[in-house]
């Protein structure tokens, strides 16, 4: 068998993984521990986010025409991939969290939703809060001035009825 028909299946897996993915990071996971390392895949299986380690040439071939082409940039050293189809933030969120506790794990640069962001950039996106604390936050914003118009207009009810 030929060098080439052994390596068509490995770059198959990786465009599967980025065909419809909302999200892609790269990482430098060199120096973690064997514990480490199986925490960090741990948590990104629980919360849905495909990781695993590929070669630098697998990745640049299968990200040629694709919209995670800006990623050949930063294959260089050992490299691993975090891909989430229903998230898009959720591999910097769980990278990034991860690698502040273990700093040896290093985010590299990523792309979400169609848009290049380089270290400093994914270190941003993990830092936005989720669609849902968003929306609970605007939701506690609109309720809490109709909460304290309806206690303002209770006490002064209550004040009429003791006039």
């Amino acid at each position: 068998m030929a060098k080439v028909e052994l390596k068509k299946p490995v770059v198959e897996e990786i465009k599967a993984a980025l065909d419809g993915a909302k999200a892609a990071v790269v990482v430098d996971h060199r120096g973690l521990t064997v514990e480490q390392d199986t925490q960090l895949r741990k948590t990104l299986r629980e919360a849905g986010v495909s990781y695993k380690v590929y070669k630098n040439t697998m990745i640049n071939f299968a990200i040629q025409d694709t919209e995670f082409t800006s990623l050949a940039a930063h294959l260089e050293g050992p490299t691993a991939l975090a891909t989430s189809k229903t998230d898009a933030a959720m591999p910097a969120k769980l990278l990034f969290e991860f690698s502040k506790k273990n700093p040896e794990l290093e985010l590299k640069a990523g792309v979400v939703e169609g848009t290049y962001y380089d270290q400093d950039g994914i270190k941003v996106i993990a830092t936005i809060p989720s669609r849902e604390e968003l929306l609970s936050k605007f939701l506690g914003s609109i309720q809490s001035p109709i909460t304290n118009f309806a206690r303002v207009i209770k006490q002064i009810a209550e004040a009429q009825e003791e006039a």
